[in-house]
């Protein structure tokens, strides 16, 4: 049996259906404080393109670099490309995510593979069998 997802004791369709204010308040306070400040410029158009795109069932991605955005709801099911300072990662939204940030699933760092040394690189470099 799957298990339906539940924020704070409200089902999805819940959450989709309730008034903003309401929902503002289910969050945690660093959003809350955010979003009752207000979304700047970047997180609007944002809002507003997923809003489209939702409402037209266009299947393009939607490119973004406003990593501070707060996921909301309706963002849901899509899958957003999300800037982390070199190129865009695609994040599917999914109802877990509900309450973070676009940039945690964006990861701006790469793990480090060490190779072995370049030409010139040490002293002991020399003597590497150049293969």
């Amino acid at each position: 049996m799957v298990r339906e997802y539940t924020y704070r004791g409200y089902t999805l369709q819940q959450l989709l259906e309730m008034p903003t204010d309401q929902l503002i308040n289910l969050l945690p306070s660093r959003q809350r404080r955010s979003l009752r400040r207000g979304l700047t410029e970047a997180q609007r158009k944002l809002l507003i393109k997923i809003r489209k795109y939702k409402q037209n069932n266009i299947n393009k991605p939607v490119r973004t670099h406003a990593r501070d955005m707060i996921i909301l709801p309706e963002m849901v099911g899509l899958t957003i490309w999300v800037h982390n300072g070199k190129e865009f990662t695609p994040v599917e939204i999914q109802p877990e995510m509900i309450g973070h940030r676009l940039g945690e699933f964006a990861i701006t760092n790469k793990r480090v593979q060490h190779g072995r040394p370049g030409v010139g690189a040490t002293k002991s470099s020399m003597y590497v069998p150049l293969k």
